[in-house]
């Protein structure tokens, strides 16, 4: 498996996150549950797709800067077929470095109660829950940050 930055809007890139988007429909019965604003091609700053080595686009994952010290994680997701291949631990810890090459001193991230096994997940990657922030104010999400 190997992990790469590509462009947000690539087409292994809005192939994954189109799936993700789904999932996450499927999940909260809504087609859109997203409580704060979208990301973007403008917003992200990175963007990195996991490929198997026979150059299948299995995962993928970004950041969103918000301020000079903290990004935000944005649209993690691997194709169900492959999870617990690694490859959201791969995305994650390239996330990580990019942060810090970047200066942040922290990322941070919203998930939901719908979804479990990102919570575990996220906490078994060291991440602990935090307040709420921005548009991630509601009952139904969960918010976890990291220092770099």
């Amino acid at each position: 498996m190997i992990v790469r930055e590509v462009d947000f809007d690539h087409a292994d890139a809005a192939r994954l996150r189109a799936a993700q988007r789904e999932e996450i429909a499927e999940r909260y019965g809504t087609p859109d549950s997203e409580p704060g604003v979208a990301p973007t091609a403008s917003d992200i700053s990175v963007f990195l797709v996991a490929y198997t080595d026979n150059e299948e686009p299995i995962g993928c994952g970004g950041l969103r800067e918000l301020d000079a010290t903290h990004a935000e994680i944005k649209r993690m997701f691997v194709a169900p077929a492959h999870r617990g291949t690694g490859a959201s631990t791969s995305i994650l810890r390239a996330l990580e470095a990019h942060g810090r090459s970047r200066g942040w001193e922290r990322l941070v991230l919203e998930t939901g109660t719908n979804q479990p096994d990102a919570v575990r997940f996220y906490e078994r990657e060291g991440y602990t829950r935090i307040p709420g922030f921005g548009h991630y104010l509601s009952e139904a999400s969960l918010c976890f940050g990291k220092a770099l």
